[in-house]
């Protein structure tokens, strides 16, 4: 058997400048699942899912009921909730039913993700196939998506006490940092398929426009959950103007608090405006980069917003029907990958 030398062990898997293509192709389909627990946690939403399953049981929990006594049992702990008194009390169980199955597959996609993260990473390990710059990195992701799981549960919890629905920040947050996570894979999924950057020239200028372009476009995806949140995109459905008027006029709702988090009409305004930045901000980069090596990138988020913007009309025409709200979701996180992508691209020789 052909002796590897330690230089040549050092350049594959523990040298600074290692690469290795099986934990990117680990790294990109924990990514795919991230942004398959993205969408189906958008549907939970829009179809009023989340709150169906009452109590956090992170083993015992990947088991649904299995006869009519334990759906019975499952529907009485739902029917103890506001939002079954207040909005749902005439809901049979054939129909809290088909609400459960959204909720239960959302967290069994969770625990899908842990598995599918965990396994690999500890055999990757042990193959000696992980780069050693990223050993630690990938340690910090798996504990951060643990924390998602008690995030998620936090969330869950404010919409069984005196809410019919999560509270929107918390949902935010919940949201906010699944994408974090999938930016920070993706980011990492690339360090893998093409090792530590070399020294050369990167231009400063683009280093800081791809930057605060991903930046954008993360805090619009937080500002889409607390329209969501707040099920703004039911109110001023109208397009360009918002109740027939450029500037609603419920806006203020009292405090900074309950207008930026908690205020119908302020969460869809300030999603619109920054919409319309984030699209001439794409765009321009778009037209910046056109002879450059970035043109198809570029052009492909260019399109991708207004794609998205165009959806987002839609959605408050047709009063967010499910199908084009899964698609907004998915195109969003699909525009956030493109601008990691393209950050990261940016901060390479």
């Amino acid at each position: 058997m052909a002796k590897v030398s330690d230089e040549q062990f050092s350049a594959f898997a523990g040298g600074s400048g290692g690469r290795s293509p099986a934990a990117a192709i680990w790294l990109f389909a924990v990514a795919a699942l991230i942004l398959a627990m993205v969408v189906v946690g958008g549907a939970t939403r829009v179809t009023g899912s989340g709150l169906s399953i009452t109590q956090w049981q992170p083993v015992s929990g990947i088991v649904p009921p299995m006869n009519h006594g334990a759906w019975e049992r499952v529907f009485a702990l739902y029917q103890a909730t506001p939002q079954y008194r207040l909005l749902n009390h005439e809901m049979s169980l054939g129909q809290f039913q088909s609400i459960f199955w959204w909720e239960w597959a959302h967290r069994l996609l969770g625990r899908l993700l842990g598995l599918v993260f965990f396994v690999p990473f500890v055999a990757l390990l042990v193959l000696r196939r992980l780069p050693r710059r990223l050993i630690g990195r990938c340690a910090l992701l798996f504990v951060l998506g643990a924390l998602q799981g008690v995030v998620g549960w936090w969330m869950v919890r404010s919409g069984l006490e005196d809410r019919t629905s999560v509270a929107p920040e918390r949902l935010a947050t919940h949201l906010g940092l699944a994408l974090a996570l999938f930016v920070a894979v993706i980011w990492t999924a690339l360090e893998a398929r093409r090792g530590a950057a070399r020294s050369g020239a990167v231009s400063r200028r683009w280093r800081w426009a791809s930057g605060l372009f991903l930046a954008a476009v993360f805090i619009q995806c937080l500002m889409g959950a607390l329209v969501a949140g707040n099920h703004a995109g039911l109110v001023d459905a109208d397009w360009p103007l918002m109740a027939g008027r450029v500037f609603p006029g419920d806006f203020w709702q009292g405090g900074l608090w309950a207008t930026l988090v908690h205020g119908a009409a302020a969460v869809q305004f300030n999603h619109r405006i920054w919409a319309y930045g984030l699209l001439a901000a794409g765009v321009g980069l778009a037209v910046a980069g056109w002879s450059g090596r970035r043109r198809g990138l570029t052009l492909a988020i260019a399109t991708l917003l207004l794609v998205q913007a165009t959806i987002g009309v839609a959605m408050l025409w047709l009063t967010v029907p499910l199908p084009l709200a899964l698609l907004h979701q998915s195109i969003a996180a699909g525009l956030l990958a493109l601008a990691t992508v393209l950050a990261w691209q940016y901060r390479r020789a």
